[in-house]
């Protein structure tokens, strides 16, 4: 049985930001926590966000998400939510100020802690529809968080876990690309490449969603189009819109699952929190495009080459040396062995990886021996 199932209201635009105290007005938010980092709130977004807010009463401000949100600080966030009496989550960033919002939505509402929601911890069952509304306003394009039904957070263990439910979605998530215009260079790149990921992860995973095939088609087709403009030119105001899209829509397919590119990115982001995930991305990406080809849903449907042509390709068989080629011209890096991974760190990675959520809908089954391949061929 395949289950469709699109939630998210979006609004999508250079200045959509200014609509959002209608929008909390709708949901019936009053007393929001606004969750960010502090490099947001010294570029300034902040400031936009309250001003668009003009509210009436103090609104609560978070600002100490860590670059991979762990359970700390979500238990910090969530003291600050109760303390101020707040009814929701506005999240204002990246990937991770986003997924820490999620993990206060339930957590604030919800006994236990954040182990305890974590999907491979049986968390689905527990996460309810009393979690707090969250608005998203994303500040890169790249996660997609915005419009996903999960989050990904570090606990206290050191494990990197998916807290996921239809509960976590946003209500609202308000894309304004105007708001991206000042992310460095490198930021672009790597998070352009986490949404190129997702796009090709999610059209590559098995599970029947031809709408969703089709928005993370386009969505490829999209960031691959126009990655190197942005990152070369942070003003390209079309570059930018076109970045956000990508990545909303990455993440508005992530219901197919993704697969061994995200199982390994976040095993060893969890071993390693120092490391940008949408730069793991980037470097397992060929050698699991290559693990996938001979999958029977890859060569049945023809999706190499449906990818290839998404890209401006002759032919799947390019894809793996395209993604390689596009990482070197935006000069992240092409191996793991630049970022200090070595060879000794294979068995917690592959460890982790076996355990992730992500690893369960690839199109091929990979074995101890397989993410160790893969390993290798990424290094």
């Amino acid at each position: 049985m395949s289950l469709i199932n699109y939630i998210t209201q979006i609004q999508f635009d250079f200045g959509a930001v200014r609509l959002l105290a209608g929008e909390c007005e709708r949901i019936g938010m009053r007393r929001p926590l606004i969750v960010t980092d502090a490099g947001i709130r010294a570029a300034g977004l902040v400031d936009k966000v309250l001003d668009a807010l003009a509210a009436s009463s103090p609104v609560a401000v978070f600002d100490a998400t860590p670059p991979n949100p762990n359970e700390a600080a979500v238990r910090a966030a969530v003291a600050m939510y109760k303390d101020n009496d707040c009814d929701g989550v506005i999240a204002v960033g990246g990937g991770s100020s986003i997924d820490l919002a999620k993990g206060v939505a339930v957590c604030a509402t919800h006994e236990g802690p954040l182990q305890s929601f974590a999907v491979i911890e049986g968390g689905l069952a527990r996460i309810t529809a009393k979690t707090a509304p969250v608005i998203a306003i994303p500040t890169t394009a790249g996660t997609g968080s915005e419009v996903g039904r999960g989050a990904i957070l570090i606990l206290d263990d050191g494990r990197k876990v998916g807290v996921i439910s239809p509960h976590v979605v946003p209500k609202v998530a308000i894309c304004d690309p105007e708001l991206t215009l000042g992310l460095p260079p490198m930021l672009t790149a790597a998070t352009g490449m986490d949404a190129i990921a997702h796009c090709l992860e999610t059209f590559m995973a098995p599970a029947f969603n031809p709408p969703a095939d089709g928005i993370a088609l386009d969505g490829l087709w999209r960031a691959w189009r126009h990655i190197e403009r942005a990152t070369r030119d942070g003003s390209d105001r079309a570059a930018r819109w076109n970045m956000m899209s990508a990545s909303m829509q990455g993440a508005l397919a992530f219901q197919k699952g993704l697969g061994c590119v995200h199982s390994l990115s976040h095993s060893l982001g969890g071993i390693n929190p120092k490391l940008h995930h949408g730069t793991l991305n980037a470097i397992f990406l060929p050698a699991v495009i290559a693990f996938n080809g001979s999958a029977p849903t890859m060569i049945d449907e023809g999706k190499l080459d449906r990818i290839a042509q998404a890209m401006g390709l002759a032919s799947g068989a390019e894809v793996g040396d395209a993604v390689r080629q596009m990482t070197a011209a935006l000069g992240l890096p092409r191996g793991l062995a630049e970022l200090g991974v070595t060879r000794e760190m294979f068995p917690r990675i592959i460890a982790g990886a076996l355990k992730d959520h992500s690893h369960k809908t690839n199109p091929r089954d990979a074995s101890n021996a397989d993410y160790e391949a893969m390993l290798e061929a990424s290094m």
